[in-house]
This record gives structure tokens, sequence and C-alpha cells, in this order.
């Protein structure tokens, strides 16, 4: 079969063809149909990331995977073959770390993946391959960060920095749980534009000179009561921080493998606020969004800026790390 496999000690993705997996004890062998390329993915093509729990140095990419159970391992219940799954993005190890599919095990960017059974999620009918195969992170990572991290409310102030494959989600789901006003944020006219499109109240450019007056206008001069960095950029916290109400919630999203400092302990204590580390999600809101996306609560639609063929994954990192389109999710199809 065709997979997409990424030679790490070289930072090399290579379209090769390797034999189609055996399912082992408690797995089961998915067909896929649908394969997210994250900025994750580009990262660790580049060097940026590097896996820290792969046996070895090749490993097939992609933890956005959706498919078609195609066989059952030896002692699997529960699951039968014509099924139409998602699989979560990792899983724990006996001795509880966290592994990324894709990164430290063989993900999805193949014609068929292997996946333990209790990291598959049944999906209906109704919702297309596309959509299902990006909520384990795309969809999933910023409502864990909306919903447990920051554990937003209504009608709570919140801002968005970086409107991209994490941000323009996110925007739809604090619109989901309430927050008002929702402010995305971020230097692309492009991006700004498709955060109003998702329905964003406000959408403004970080470099203008009056940023911050225009947003303490919108919050009645008392600033935001959540911000969100999902740029991964040391000014973007800066000036979130900068805007930050009273108990106010920065949430870093986004990782920029750099130092985090906050100018004055004394207006930081004084206001009560926190900054809040988040990374990724559990199986339980991948359940929620999938139930979320069946009732017609969430639309996926707009997030699928192209679907490629998988033979095209190399074409699809290149369109991703240069932003061609800017793009929310690309999509490979075996």
């Amino acid at each position: 079969m065709l997979a997409g496999r990424l030679h790490v000690t070289e930072r090399a993705l290579r379209m090769e063809s390797v034999p189609v997996p055996e399912p082992g004890r408690g797995q089961v062998r998915i067909k896929v149909a649908a394969a997210g390329v994250c900025l994750s993915d580009v990262h660790l093509i580049d060097g940026t990331l590097t896996p820290l729990n792969l046996p070895g140095d090749v490993v097939t990419l992609g933890h956005e995977v959706a498919g078609v159970i195609d066989a059952l391992g030896e002692g699997v219940e529960g699951w039968q073959p014509g099924q139409r799954v998602l699989l979560q993005a990792g899983e724990r190890d006996r001795r509880g770390t966290a592994l990324t599919r894709g990164v430290d095990y063989d993900g999805g960017w193949a014609e068929y993946a292997l996946a333990r059974e209790d990291t598959v999620v049944l999906i209906p009918d109704a919702l297309p391959f596309e959509h299902a195969c990006i909520i384990p992170d795309a969809v999933s990572t910023p409502w864990a960060a909306v919903t447990d991290t920051a554990r937003v409310r209504p009608a709570e102030a919140v801002g968005v920095w970086g409107v991209g494959g994490l941000g323009a989600h996110a925007v739809q789901l604090l619109l989901l749980v309430g927050a008002a006003p929702v402010v995305a944020v971020d230097p692309l006219p492009a991006a700004r534009d498709r955060a109003l499109m998702l329905g964003a109240d406000v959408a403004l450019n970080p470099k203008d000179v009056g940023f911050r007056d225009a947003l303490l206008e919108l919050t009645n001069a008392r600033g935001l009561d959540v911000a969100f960095d999902f740029a991964g950029v040391t000014p973007v916290r800066e000036q979130a921080l900068t805007v930050l109400g009273p108990r106010g919630r920065l949430v870093l999203a986004g990782i920029a493998g750099q130092q985090v400092i906050i100018p004055s302990d004394t207006r930081f204590n004084y206001l009560g606020q926190a900054v809040l580390g988040h990374y990724g999600s559990e199986a339980e809101h991948v359940a929620q969004l999938v139930s979320l996306a069946s009732q017609g609560r969430i639309d996926l639609t707009a997030s699928i800026s192209d679907v490629l063929p998988l033979a095209d994954a190399e074409e699809a990192v290149r369109r991703v790390h240069d932003k061609q389109g800017n793009p929310i999710r690309l999509i490979l199809r075996p």
C-alpha cells in the first residue's frame, strides 16, 4: 500500500510502498477514507517538532483519520467490518504516557491504518469522512480549550489570536457556548475575513496602532475575560496580557517553545489573572463533537479547504507551509 513516511533523521517525507498492516490483539484495521494535513505535520517534517516516543526513526504521518473498519484483531469485541469510524489522535500506554498517532506510532497517511480498539469512535452515515477526520485535533483541541481549560461561560468577552486551523474552529465553538463578544485577532486580511464569515463579532489587526483602544472599547473598558493564543507566537502572549480584564485567563493553546513573561506581577496579582497551558483533548471531547455534528449544531463544511489524493501529500504539505489559499484544513484521500 502507499504511505506517507517521515524519515526523522533526514527530515524527509517520502511516499513509499509498504505492506498492508495486520491487526494484532485488541486492534482493528481501518481502510482510510480521509486524513487531515495539520501544521504539526509540517513542523515534524521541517524539524520544529520531533517525536519523543517513536521506537525508530521512520513513521507514517497523519493523526486526523477517518474510514471504514476493514479487519479485526484477536479479542476485539463490539466492532465489525464495514462500520464508519474516526480514530482518536492518540492513546496512552500502560504507564500513562500520551502517544500521538502519526508521531509516536504509524498514522493515517496511508491506505490502511491500525488502531487500538478503544481509540475507535463510531460516526453516523450523515457525517462525511472529510469532516469526521479533522474532529480529533483541529476541532477537539479548541473545544477542550474552550470548555475545559478556559471554562468559558456565556456572555464572557473572548479574544482568539490566530484564525488558522485551530482558531477558526474556536470562533465557531465560542459562539456555540455563548461567548460575547468574540474578537478574532490576526494580521492576515484573509484570516480576518474568514473569522467574520464564521461568526466573529469583530476581527482586528494586532499590528494596528489603535488595537488596544479598539478592544477595550468593545468590552466597555473592562478587557477580555479570556484570551486564546492559537498562534504559538511570543508577541501574541505579550499583547494578550495587556488587554486581559479582572480574573482574565490567557490560554496557551499554541506552542512557541519560549518563555512566558508576565511584565508586572503587581497588576497580574491584583486583577487575579491566570495563564493556563493547554494541549490536545480527551476522548470525551471527540465524542461530544461527533454528537454535536450529528445534531447539526456545528457544520465543518467551510473547514475543508481542498481534498487531494494521498499521492499528492508532498504538495499538500507545501501548500500548508506556504499558507497557499489560506487553508483551514487540506484532506488526503487514498
